[in-house]
């Protein structure tokens, strides 16, 4: 499943051509998005203005779809499929698959009911032992994988029947385990939303967060004698990111509000992100990804990549399994499987991580699963099938693929 097209040092290029782009003001901008978009390099735009037809659509069948009410739900709701993506990214990016997400996630929530509940632990060594479990079967993926050179889609293939095999065997013959109402977890999966107040603290936050980093890298790459976005582009960042999530967190707040449990999420993203984007091992990923066999000669540890794109896509099934439990109050034999698996990959690809290799952001994992929790929502208030559901994600994503495969062409064909 890897791409030999993309060579190693493709995002580094791609980022800098980009500030090259701003470095000539907003025409320069404007000039160098129109060239990408047409050379292929789309990003999240496709997925945004179709989350903005999808909610218009649905809006204009049910009024009820974008109140806040409703808006707070979906947020909340998608955060375990959401969580359960931004691992399927990290392995989509090095050109894998994993198809045993559910099953780990059915698996972690049998375990932290099984010590939290039947066996007393402690709560916080009850998700310790949960999220470890993940990081173990995910290193043995790793493994099999690097060790051995068996398909991830075999291996996890194989995880997927047998772990929910082992997700039966600890749940026991007492089947679905009530979570206690009163403990933190369930509280945060039901209850837990930020205060009116705190909300606007932390948007404020963001966008002072944006600007300071923005502004620390154009001082780097200044200092270093390269192109490096303007000062005036960076507030206004900074200003659109601050209107953006105060109008969110203000509309949000006209019912619950926004739920910790959402944050938390949002918070995965940014820590992903800023790992896969500023970091040496973020980079690696991508040049694994595009091309391995280049990736390799150029020094990088491919074998350490590969393990550490399985080992956190595992952690981070057995997160979404914690916070799926949360939400259920409980967990059980049903918890993991049905779509669960395809919604995570769904969400993946619909965002835009290549099913190729090399491209992809965190945010992929975050507007994806917004995109199949609004389908999913919109069709629950229309009283429609739960069939009419699958029919239409699936075609989302065939449309999403499709992109791809043309954005893929796009690219080879403009040198990019």
């Amino acid at each position: 499943m890897t791409d030999t097209t993309i060579p190693p040092s493709r995002p580094t290029d791609l980022q800098d051509e980009r500030l090259r782009e701003e470095a000539g003001g907003f025409r320069g901008m404007l000039t160098g998005t129109v060239g990408r978009i047409r050379g292929g390099d789309l990003g999240l735009l496709p997925v945004i203005i179709g989350l903005a037809l999808i909610w218009t659509i649905f809006q204009i069948l049910n009024p009820f779809f974008l109140s806040s009410n409703n808006l707070a739900n979906l947020l909340m709701q998608s955060v375990p499929v959401g969580i359960l993506a931004l691992g399927i990214v990290c392995v989509l990016l090095v050109g894998e698959i994993d198809l045993s997400v559910g099953s780990v996630s059915g698996l972690s929530a049998a375990v932290v009911a099984v010590t939290f509940v039947n066996l007393g632990w402690p709560l916080p060594l009850a998700i310790l032992a949960s999220v470890a479990a993940g990081l173990a079967i995910g290193a043995f993926y790793g493994v099999i994988y690097v060790r051995l050179g068996v398909p991830s889609f075999v291996i996890t293939l194989a995880g997927l029947l047998g772990f929910l095999g082992l997700q039966l065997l600890t749940l026991g013959k007492s089947g679905t385990i009530n979570l206690p109402v009163d403990s933190f977890l369930v509280y945060l999966g039901q209850q837990a939303f930020v205060p009116k107040p705190l909300s606007y603290v932390i948007v404020v936050l963001a966008a002072v967060a944006l600007f300071l980093s923005n502004y620390i890298k154009a001082r780097r790459r200044t200092a270093a004698g390269l192109s490096a976005r303007p000062l005036g582009m960076n507030v206004a960042a900074s200003g659109t990111l601050l209107v953006i999530l105060g109008f969110a967190a203000w509309f949000l707040n006209q019912s619950r509000g926004v739920g910790w449990m959402f944050v938390f999420f949002i918070a995965l993203v940014l820590v992903m992100n800023y790992a896969l984007t500023r970091t040496s091992w973020g980079r690696s990923m991508f040049a694994v990804g595009g091309n391995k066999e280049a990736a390799r000669r150029s020094g990088i540890n491919v074998s350490g990549v590969y393990m550490s794109a399985f080992m956190l896509c595992s952690a981070f099934a057995a997160l979404g399994g914690l916070m799926a439990a949360a939400r259920l109050n409980s967990a059980g034999p049903q918890t993991g499987t049905g779509d669960v698996n395809l919604n995570a990959i769904a969400a993946a690809v619909i965002g835009g991580t290549s099913l190729f290799g090399g491209r992809g952001s965190a945010f992929a994992a975050l507007v994806g699963v917004l995109v199949i929790q609004s389908i999913s929502s919109g069709l629950t208030l229309l009283n429609l099938d739960s069939s009419i559901r699958f029919i239409v994600t699936g075609a989302v994503v065939l449309i999403a693929v499709a992109l791809d495969a043309m954005a893929r062409r796009s690219r080879n064909s403009s040198g990019r």
